[in-house]
């Protein structure tokens, strides 16, 4: 397996920053690609696979997929956009009874580290971090998704495993 490393380091100020983050990632990637999403609630994970979506096309509302834990979205541009949630999983085999088409279809799975070891050794890891003491508990709608919170600051690092990403550069 080859060593991590890290193709992007930084700063992303706004919502919109982040949906054209996940936009610039949809540019390398393809059918077979694994992507982990890694943050705190409002974080920023489903706005970053909204713009992943809207970029390749994806059909539907990209939007958290929690409660159902995961959804598929057609695209116009070629492979399926597979949106996973394993926060209220416990148990990677849990992801894996899913029976996700992990060769055919680009996968995102958010709350994904720990779960998706063994699937992959060719993986895009995306952590984003927000600001010491920064919550979801900013948002007063209770109907508003825990990633639409207010602009701020927030770090994203990502970091590639595996061959397949060997020469990519973001």
């Amino acid at each position: 397996m080859t060593d991590a490393r890290v193709l992007l380091d930084t700063t992303v100020a706004t919502t919109d920053e982040m949906g054209a983050l996940g936009a610039r990632l949809a540019r390398v990637l393809r059918a077979g690609d694994l992507v982990v999403l890694t943050g705190p609630l409002g974080a920023g994970k489903t706005t970053l696979t909204r713009g992943l979506g809207a970029a390749l096309g994806a059909r539907g509302q990209v939007s958290s997929p929690t409660f159902v834990l995961a959804r598929t979205h057609p695209t116009t541009t070629g492979p399926d956009l597979v949106h996973v949630d394993a926060y209220r999983l416990t148990d990677p085999v849990e992801l894996d009874d899913l029976d996700l088409d992990w060769d055919a279809a680009i996968v995102v799975v958010e709350w994904g580290r720990g779960f998706v070891d063994g699937i992959s050794d060719e993986v895009l890891d995306v952590e984003i971090v927000r600001a010491t003491g920064a919550d979801a508990s900013d948002v007063d709608d209770a109907d508003l998704d825990p990633d639409d919170v207010p602009d701020e600051p927030r770090r994203v690092i990502v970091t590639a495993t595996g061959p397949r990403w060997a020469d990519t550069a973001l």
